[in-house]
């Protein structure tokens, strides 16, 4: 239901019943009218409206001029021109100055509240645009970690005491939870924070190169050993070490790094010399590090070094609403990156991702939002814009049920078609007329949509609404 303080400048009283008209449906709505652009000027000034109407040129106001002194009192505040024929001119003037849309005389009721209308809606759409990307960048998120689900809020509390410790931290989560970032987070709170960060994916690098990538070696240690070279643990003397897939190393390499850990000093490969290392670790694995200790495939005692303070990271589809947290982060990230104005995710596309269990997790929904904005058309990522895939992995089938790409999708649309006349019927208290303009269908067919889902607009008439089922 549209609510709006809106300031009416027109020096023709007679029109001023063509406005009342034309806003009879924008409940709770003020309309404040004015002939004297001075006056209206002082209003502007010491009041907060919405929206701005402005005629160029009735009973003596030059609006051209008016709508220069309204821009400076006030440059956010969206204007629609009201032009007589012949100052089509001064109206179009008014656009290149920033105002939104123009209406020719005489008005047209139906005219001037669909225009008001879409003004109001782009100007909401904006600022919730901005308001989302202030949430985004403060309150939710932990460096570069964005959440504030239960389960990251004690992440980050976990993050917040173990930073200013000296200890060894332990990072488990599935591929793609953000490990690397929980490691950088730990560091830049630390006293280490002026010192080196090291990330070390140990997946990565092939066993026979692994132990010298850590520990550095001596010149003639190997073949193609022409000059000494320091390793990632000297070179990260003072700051932090990130053992990122931790799990991955060989087990010979784990019994050097368990001496590095107790001792902290490194002995190059080839060398004699120990080298003292002032280096705190952060490891990290997706993999099931107890059940790996069970079977003989990661050190106890190498676990129980490193494993001072654990920290376990939530699958995304256990983190409830970060995930439209994140699509729209990401949303309004990225668009900025390509130069699309994409404003978020339309309802029935965020409710697929929602249903969507998220193997990848982050780093697959980041994936997915770039994907959107690369193929969307519109100023929001909608269904047509996601991965067939993503639609059918989302529609909750029952073990053993398969259904086509399309059915699934029809599913998905019918809830969202639902929910939106459920939240329409109730914005308009079950009036059908106001809410069929507001939805821009014919009566007739939002009639036969209710019918379709059982909606009585008579149940909205009241201080009770149906259940949001």
């Amino acid at each position: 239901m549209i609510r709006a303080h809106i300031l009416i400048v027109d020096g023709d009283a007679g029109c001023h019943k063509i406005y009342r008209q034309a806003f009879e449906s924008f409940a709770d709505s003020e309309l404040v009218f004015e002939t004297n652009s001075q006056q209206a000027e002082t209003l502007i000034k010491n009041d907060s409206f919405d929206l701005l109407l402005a005629a160029t040129d009735a009973g003596g106001i030059n609006g051209l001029d008016f709508y220069k002194s309204a821009r400076q009192l006030d440059a956010e505040l969206p204007a629609i021109i009201i032009a007589d024929e012949e100052q089509v001119a001064g109206a179009t003037a008014s656009l290149r100055l920033g105002a939104k849309d123009y209406l020719a005389k005489p008005l047209n009721p139906v005219d001037l509240a669909s225009a008001a209308k879409r003004v109001l809606e782009g100007s909401r759409l904006g600022a919730e645009h901005e308001l989302l990307r202030r949430q985004v960048e403060r309150p939710y998120t932990f460096d570069d970690i964005i959440g504030a689900s239960p389960p990251m809020r004690k992440v980050f509390d976990v993050i917040q005491q173990v930073a200013t410790s000296n200890v060894d931290v332990l990072v488990i989560g599935d591929t793609g939870t953000g490990k690397e970032l929980v490691a950088r987070a730990i560091h830049r709170r630390s006293q280490r924070a002026s010192g080196p960060f090291v990330p070390v994916d140990c997946g990565a690098i092939p066993d026979n190169l692994l132990e010298s990538e850590l520990f550095g070696h001596e010149r003639g240690a190997f073949t193609g050993a022409d000059a000494r070279r320091i390793g990632l643990l000297e070179f990260a003397d003072g700051g932090t070490l990130f053992l990122d897939e931790l799990g991955e190393l060989p087990l010979l390499l784990q019994a050097k790094l368990l001496r590095t850990l107790q001792e902290r000093k490194v002995r190059r490969v080839g060398g004699r010399e120990e080298v003292s290392v002032d280096v705190r670790v952060v490891g990290a694995t997706s993999r099931d590090i107890d059940a790996m200790i069970r079977q003989g495939q990661f050190r106890q005692d190498l676990y129980y070094r490193i494993n001072v303070v654990r920290i376990d990271l939530p699958p995304l589809r256990q983190r409830g609403d970060d995930i439209g947290l994140l699509a729209e982060y990401f949303t309004n990230r990225h668009s900025k990156e390509i130069g699309k104005a994409i404003f978020g995710i339309t309802p029935e596309a965020y409710q697929v991702l929602k249903a969507y269990p998220w193997p990848g997790n982050v780093r697959e929904l980041q994936n997915i939002i770039r994907r959107g904005l690369a193929l969307t058309r519109g100023p929001m990522i909608g269904l047509d814009d996601l991965p067939d895939e993503l639609i059918v992995a989302a529609g909750n089938r029952e073990p053993g049920e398969t259904l086509g790409y399309f059915q699934i999708r029809d599913e998905h649309v019918k809830k969202f078609e639902r929910q939106y006349l459920i939240d329409l019927l109730d914005r308009h208290g079950g009036e059908v007329q106001s809410a069929a303009r507001e939805a821009k269908l014919p009566r007739g067919t939002l009639y036969r949509l209710m019918k379709n889902n059982g909606l009585d607009g008579g149940n909205f008439r009241g201080p009770a609404t149906p259940p949001k089922g």
